[in-house]
């Protein structure tokens, strides 16, 4: 079965003068998918974006680490463990080359998860194992994932 995902960007930064010099445009740009709230974007700050917006990387990295506690909630309810929390902070590790081209070399998902008590932390722990091949986002990316999950029994 096909899936077909839509967005649009949309250029912000022209300060009237467009491309016609390097420095005379801002890297800024609104993503805006019909029916949602538009997020406003830039570059990465280390190439003079605005450090307060989120960028590509930023937007990669959520995507993967919200796609896995989907998949990560799924799993766990179907398995019968109850979870009451679930917060990320991936790390997501590139590089950049001389010629300015980058990439991501991994990503670890750290994520903190809250259950309830009498909840078997193996088989809590087991679930991260199994997502990797069914993530929809960790399936079409080319640099490994890996986890370091924490556990937290709720009071």
């Amino acid at each position: 079965m096909g899936h077909d995902f839509t967005s649009e960007i949309v250029w912000t930064g022209n300060r009237g003068e467009g491309t016609r010099s390097y420095r005379g445009y801002d890297r800024t740009w609104d993503v805006a998918v019909p029916g949602k709230a538009v997020i406003h974007c830039s570059n990465d700050p280390a190439l003079g974006g605005d450090p307060s917006k989120m960028n590509p990387e930023d937007l990669l990295l959520s995507a993967l680490s919200a796609c896995h506690m989907l998949w990560y909630l799924h799993y766990a309810s179907d398995a019968g463990l109850v979870v009451t929390g679930y917060r990320d902070r991936p790390l997501g590790r590139g590089e950049s080359l001389p010629s300015g081209a980058g990439r991501f070399l991994s990503a670890e998902l750290r994520p903190e998860i809250a259950v309830a008590p009498g909840t078997d932390l193996a088989a809590a722990d087991a679930i991260h194992g199994r997502i990797h091949a069914v993530c929809f986002i960790a399936r079409s990316v080319n640099f490994p994932v890996t986890y370091a999950a924490r556990y937290f029994v709720a009071a």
